[in-house]
């Protein structure tokens, strides 16, 4: 597949988005494999919308805030949940008037949404998306968009028969702070890019939600190698404007799990409450209470599990390194046992340097921006201060405005599609390949997409 053949110009996109005015939701093509240039285009005034998965991140994100801020573009027409209890009470507390479900397939039937978005766990994911675009609905997913090579295939096969579409929510993407080093790296002033260094630091609080919930399942979240640092891989692909070819990756778990000083089946039941750094009193917290507490005894979920179980069988530590097919060489680290929690990310290149340190979620910091430096080889280092904005750096605002206000445009090509989920997902899946077998893992093979030196792919309006 030629670069040229799956390429779409700023300007030609410009025109084509300035031609459909009306619509949302911009994301790459899904019939990029194909090799064809075809765009698909739904229009409609209001969108008809289903939420499938009403935890916390769905009832808030996907729920309540586009309620609140979106209802002059869209309209729910379904909420759907395994769980009967906790649908329930997220219709509640999102405020709508429509109908709930248990069953996906009679929700598709009876409603028949525009846009399904997946909020479930993530071994759902794969079966949901294929299923809603098969019934005629476009999709928006949850990071990661599958846990495995064979589910990834899947949705690329659906994909090329199916006349619909899947953005995958990487808000990472849309955070500010983020865009401004994607432009730099666009023009031109570090040369050109040779290596990444990037390190993402879980604090004690946020890594221990994982081993907490049912992300320490490695058959529900495929480790956080895919869970977790989809996310960052993802950034490293867009940041770096080139596919993964070859990982490497090392991991153990070390601090969570079996190596615990004691266990019990979850914080409620523990009587070692004022020994565990780790205790975490849900009682507290009056969302989780009503979405899982009062409906344990539908599925026997415990959102407050202990995070020393034996089931435990993920990662806590993760290092890897990653061959771009355009040269550029990546180290990358994910550690969930950190004082603090953040990243710090530096690009090197020909002509100089860049190297940001973003702290996250610190109530005792003063510091009301985020800040990227600039070293060149010479002459002095220029600062980039970017304020500031809301959840998951600015970017849970910016990429709902897009999926919903139409005419929103997409200048840092931010919206993601299947391929850009597969890929990001394929370098988690490669890592853990790798630290099973101790042997470095080619992207190419583990499914049909063959990687690419520059990603230069184009937009589509849905």
């Amino acid at each position: 597949m030629k670069n040229n053949e799956n390429s779409m110009s700023r300007r030609k996109f410009l025109a084509v988005s300035s031609a459909i005015a009306g619509t949302s939701l911009a994301s790459p093509a899904s019939s990029l494999y194909a090799g064809t240039n075809n765009i698909k285009v739904t229009q409609n005034a209001r969108k008809r919308i289903a939420l499938v998965g009403t935890g916390i991140r769905g009832m808030r994100m996907f729920g309540q805030d586009i309620v609140r801020n979106y209802s002059d573009y869209a309209e729910f027409v379904a909420l759907c949940d395994i769980n009967p209890g906790r649908l329930a009470a997220a219709k509640d507390m999102i405020g709508v008037d429509c109908p709930t479900y248990t069953d996906f397939d009679r929700m598709m039937r009876e409603t028949n949404p525009e846009l399904v978005f997946v909020i479930t766990d993530d071994d759902a994911h794969e079966r949901l998306i294929n299923r809603a675009m098969e019934l005629g609905a476009n999709v928006v997913t949850e990071k990661p968009m599958a846990i495995d090579e064979k589910q990834i295939q899947s949705i690329i096969d659906a994909d090329k028969t199916n006349n619909k579409t899947c953005q995958v929510s990487f808000n990472y993407r849309y955070a500010p702070i983020r865009a401004a080093m994607w432009e730099v790296l666009r023009s031109g002033e570090l040369g050109e890019l040779t290596s990444v260094d990037f390190n993402w630091y879980l604090d004690h609080d946020h890594g221990a939600r994982y081993f907490r919930r049912w992300h320490r399942l490695m058959e529900k979240g495929g480790s956080l190698w895919v869970h977790k640092a989809t996310h960052h891989f993802d950034l490293l692909n867009w940041w770096i404007d080139s596919d993964p070819e070859v990982v490497y990756a090392l991991s153990d778990l070390e601090v969570f799990g079996k190596n615990g000083p004691f266990r019990a089946p979850n914080c409620r039941s523990c009587p070692h409450t004022r020994e565990c750094r780790h205790y975490w009193d849900i009682t507290r917290d009056n969302t989780a209470m009503r979405l899982y507490v009062d409906n344990e005894h539908y599925d026997g979920y415990l959102r407050d599990g202990c995070v020393y179980r034996n089931d435990v069988n993920i990662f806590d530590k993760h290092t890897a390194t990653i061959g771009y097919k355009n040269g550029v060489q990546a180290a990358y680290s994910l550690v969930c046992y950190s004082p603090y929690a953040g990243y710090r990310i530096g690009f090197s290149g020909t002509k100089g340097r860049m190297d940001a340190f973003i702290e996250e979620n610190n109530p005792l910091s003063n510091v009301d921006f985020d800040q990227a430096i600039i070293y060149p080889n010479s002459g002095r280092r220029r600062f980039i201060n970017v304020p500031k904005r809301g959840g998951h750096g600015g970017g849970d605002k910016l990429i709902m405005d897009q999926i919903f206000i139409p005419g929103s445009e997409d200048p840092y090509k931010s919206s993601a599609g299947i391929r850009d989920g597969a890929l990001s997902c394929l370098v988690g899946i490669a890592a853990r390949k790798s630290v099973a077998s101790g042997q470095p893992v080619k992207i190419e093979g583990l499914t049909s997409i063959v990687p690419q030196v520059q990603k230069e792919y184009k937009r589509i309006i849905v």
